[in-house]
């Protein structure tokens, strides 16, 4: 089990990570707006940019066989996050996609990681998916299996992407990790979204959004969660992403008037329980 000093720092870490996620969708949001971009572009442009960031603050680059694939790796499972989530997004629509990736995941995780279940981790588990629901669900909206199917794949790779980085290799840091996965990311995604078209106006605020969503919710939020799993059981990981969703709809209601239904609170008041279970009762490491 791990000692509780080592738990509050990667709870803290993971925390930190889901909140600042949940930033960067209304930043995407206003740079789509601003600048006329394809949601395919904005990702490129957060993996790109968070990537050259935090790659300013890194150690220097990966020097062994092991660091370099685990960089492809992260690279990969960026791109195809990113990607499967807009085509899922273009398919359906922002809530339903962004429950099914962020609801599906934990459930891939625990599936996959956890040999034997304990009772706290389905009651964490279910309990976020239900809170999702609440949250985000809007029954007068079409239904699409190609979104429904994107989404699923989005999830598998956020899950994967857990999986993989929560064992280290060494000489690689969480902040090295980010920086040229990232990096990688971005430029196999770059084929595909410069078809979309990738110019924006040279103005102010548009290159503020620009250095805002590549440097806090992308390099420092996974540098963040990259940092938190190193000590903490990929469950837990993966629901600490479901503060994204719960981050932006908060925010949203706050900055841009939206006003959030009584069963959307609820969701939130469920979505924290849950996640006070996951913390409180965390798997074995």
């Amino acid at each position: 089990m791990v000692s509780l000093p080592t738990r509050a720092r990667s709870s803290a870490a993971l925390v930190l990570a889901g909140v600042l996620w949940g930033t960067g969708g209304l930043a995407g949001s206003l740079l789509g707006g601003l600048a006329g971009l394809h949601p395919l572009a904005v990702a490129d442009y957060r993996l790109l940019v968070g990537g050259a960031v935090a790659i300013a603050f890194s150690k220097g680059f990966p020097r062994t066989a092991e660091a370099a694939k685990r960089i492809l790796a992260v690279g990969g499972l960026f791109a195809l996050f990113q990607a499967s989530y807009f085509a899922a997004v273009a398919l359906s629509s922002v809530s339903v996609a962004t429950m099914t990736t962020i609801g599906a995941a934990p459930v891939v995780v625990t599936l996959v990681s956890v040999r034997k279940l304990r009772r706290w981790t389905l009651v964490s588990v279910a309990g976020t998916l239900a809170g999702l629901v609440l949250l985000q669900w809007s029954p007068g909206e079409a239904f699409s299996f190609g979104g429904l199917g994107f989404a699923l794949l989005a999830a598998a790779g956020f899950a994967t992407l857990t999986l993989v980085t929560a064992k280290p290799v060494e000489g690689l840091d969480p902040l090295s990790t980010t920086a040229f996965g990232c990096l990688t990311g971005g430029l196999l995604l770059l084929p595909v979204a410069s078809w979309s078209g990738m110019a924006i106006p040279l103005h102010v605020d548009v290159l503020a959004l620009v250095c805002y969503l590549g440097a806090v919710p992308t390099a420092l939020a996974y540098a963040a969660y990259l940092r938190g799993l190193a000590d903490a059981h990929p469950v837990l990981g993966s629901l600490s992403a479901v503060l994204e969703p719960l981050t932006a709809a908060v925010l949203s209601a706050a900055l841009l008037g939206e006003r959030l239904s009584g069963t959307a609170w609820c969701g939130a008041a469920v979505l924290v329980a849950a996640l006070a279970v996951g913390y409180w009762r965390p798997e074995p490491r």
